[in-house]
């Protein structure tokens, strides 16, 4: 007797799915994403348009498309230009006093306990002066010169950067140091591989407010003693009411801010790809 052994059904192969439609929907997501950030902005440009043209506003508020017209007048002119160089001059001199400062601050008391004990307490204690108030003694320390709108700058973004740092370091878990040691990393292997990467989250967050605070502190340090300088413009438009001029410094401000807030934002995204936290959906 003989028996038939019947061979297994083959699997019918499934016909390939292009990338296509996937590539699509993600840059439907993309350019929709895209859109609801600038969502607001728009709205809220829209009403500053509107709201000035009938009057809502008052009636020295220019329209948006007023303070365009006028910043392109500044610009062609070469007025906006030069004094944005002078006041991006006087930031950047107070960042790199002021951030390496508070970096090495706070490395120092956030690393090393005898560190903590000697510059903690004097730089709470500091910490707890409105700087913006301390104008008049840098100008009688320093003159109404430079040195004294820098020196403003450079104090304004020390703290912000310094409580960051100590306490992202002081944040970073035990056990993830405890497990580095146990594999052999030494003290400088674990300051390097350890505690500076799991430190980095918090102290983006500290140079995201450093940036602000340097921005308002070089609103405050032009408004007085100064003759260039976007802070200069805006006193100067306001004695002769020019609101356009003062709207498109503001507007300036604004795009400043907003602009170093980006930048750290993707030095975020890159230098933090490794983390994984909450996605709002």
């Amino acid at each position: 007797m003989s028996t038939d052994v019947l061979d297994p059904p083959r699997p019918v192969p499934r016909p390939a799915r292009t990338a296509a439609p996937a590539r699509s929907a993600a840059a439907a997501r993309t350019a929709l994403r895209r859109a609801r950030k600038v969502s607001g902005l728009v709205v809220v440009l829209v009403l500053w348009e509107a709201g000035a043209r009938a009057g809502w506003l008052g009636s020295t508020t220019p329209a948006l498309s007023q303070v365009l017209d006028r910043g392109a007048e500044m610009i062609g002119s070469g007025e906006l230009a030069s004094n944005l160089g002078v006041s991006l001059l006087r930031v950047l001199k107070g960042l790199a006093i002021g951030l390496p400062l508070g970096l090495g601050l706070g490395l120092l008391a956030g690393l090393l306990r005898v560190g903590e004990d000697i510059v903690d307490a004097p730089v709470q204690a500091l910490r707890m002066l409105p700087h913006l108030a301390l104008v008049p003694l840098f100008i009688i320390w320093f003159g109404i010169g430079e040195t004294s709108k820098v020196g403003l700058i450079a104090v304004g973004v020390v703290f912000p950067l310094y409580i960051n740092v100590f306490h992202g370091i002081r944040g970073v878990d035990e056990r993830l140091v405890e497990s580095a040691r146990s594999c052999g990393l030494g003290r400088l292997g674990l300051i390097r591989r350890v505690i500076l990467p799991g430190a980095l989250p918090q102290i983006l967050v500290g140079l995201r407010q450093s940036l602000g605070l340097a921005w308002l502190t070089l609103v405050v340090v032009e408004q007085s003693a100064t003759s260039a300088g976007i802070g200069f413009v805006i006193n100067q438009a306001t004695q002769f009411l020019r609101m356009d001029t003062v709207f498109v410094v503001l507007v300036v401000y604004a795009l400043l801010g907003v602009g170093t807030d980006l930048l750290v934002r993707g030095i975020e995204r890159r230098a933090l790809a490794w983390r994984r936290g909450l996605v709002a959906r």
